[in-house]
């Protein structure tokens, strides 16, 4: 009697165990879903539209204005799409320089931006620096299709191929190719150094990186004790894992700092010393990763994340110019 009340209490703790495990395996479950969805979500009903981030930077950097209200009355700015060779429709906008020229500069968006929330830096190169300029949506941004965020990982391979899109488009006659420079801020940022990490055509001459971060684990992990207090583990290896089961590519994979020590073209690094969204802190290891090909740094002072250019216009076109010029 006393082995069979012993052997019931057994199977007892043993059910129990499994029912707190199942249970556990749920709950992990339900928290991975709703990080990723929290993170990575954008339905295409939230996104802002190309006159929000028009009027935005007319009011953050107004020295813009009256260049973007000249370049729509006249129609120079052009829409163009193209399906991706992962199947979605993507689109872009572009423009050419006052003159012509090779020098383009592809300029990439940031984390639910889109192409128009770009156009201060399109200014940079299109006004200032005389240059053509190509503003692509990146997956799940402004008008191109896609359900999620990529962070910029996946998205390197779209702006390679945007990048050859701009070298067809402004060529001219007189030119066999264009001489490009691939500029990003934040995610794009991310975007720009994961593409430097890979064989890019020889008109691909530079990268600028503007408050990238190291890579997707260390600003998910960042973000997750920031903004809910919680450690890293178990919550961004179980996400992870279910990234990689969703869209195919995880938290751990997507290591923009690796893709720096494989660069080899000349980037500007770029990053506001008061940035705590992607920490300040990020910058110093990312510009100790490239150890070839030349390379720069600019620290704007005072900035937080992502406004180094507002605060610091001059200054940053100046620095930008330089790095630029320095290749001639």
């Amino acid at each position: 009697m006393k082995q069979r009340e012993n052997r019931k209490s057994c199977y007892i703790k043993v059910w129990i165990t499994l029912g707190m495990a199942v249970m556990l395996v749920l709950a992990l479950y339900g928290a991975s879903s709703y990080m990723l969805d929290y993170s990575l979500g954008y339905p295409k009903e939230e996104r802002m539209t190309a006159e929000h981030w028009k009027n935005r930077t007319r009011n953050e950097c107004p020295w813009t204005t009256a260049w973007m209200d000249s370049i729509y009355r006249n129609h120079c700015v052009k829409d163009t799409f193209l399906t991706m060779p992962s199947g979605y429709k993507a689109h872009a906008i572009f423009l050419y320089a006052p003159k012509a020229t090779a020098n383009t500069a592809v300029v990439v968006h940031g984390y639910k931006v889109r192409a128009e929330g770009m156009l201060h830096i399109a200014y940079l190169y299109n006004h200032d620096l005389g240059y053509n300029v190509l503003l692509p949506d990146l997956y799940g941004h402004g008008q191109s299709e896609g359900d999620h965020i990529q962070m910029g990982w996946q998205d390197r391979w779209d702006v390679i191929r945007w990048a050859e899109v701009a070298n067809d488009v402004f060529r001219a006659s007189r030119y066999s190719s264009t001489k490009q420079v691939i500029h990003g801020i934040s995610m794009g940022a991310a975007t720009t150094m994961a593409v430097s990490g890979e064989k890019t055509p020889d008109y691909v001459e530079m990268f600028v990186e503007d408050c990238g971060y190291t890579s997707v684990w260390d600003e998910f992990a960042g973000q997750l004790k920031e903004e809910f207090g919680l450690p890293s583990f178990p919550l961004m290896n179980t996400t992870s894992l279910l990234c990689r089961l969703r869209y195919g590519w995880s938290f751990s994979e997507a290591r923009q700092i690796e893709q720096v020590k494989k660069s080899t073209k000349p980037m500007l690094f770029i990053h506001g010393d008061k940035d705590a969204f992607v920490p300040y802190s990020m910058l110093r290891p990312l510009f100790d990763a490239k150890t070839k090909g030349r390379k720069a740094i600019f620290i704007a002072k005072g900035s937080v994340h992502a406004i180094a250019y507002r605060d610091h216009h001059k200054e940053y076109t100046a620095r930008v110019k330089a790095f630029l010029n320095a290749a001639e």
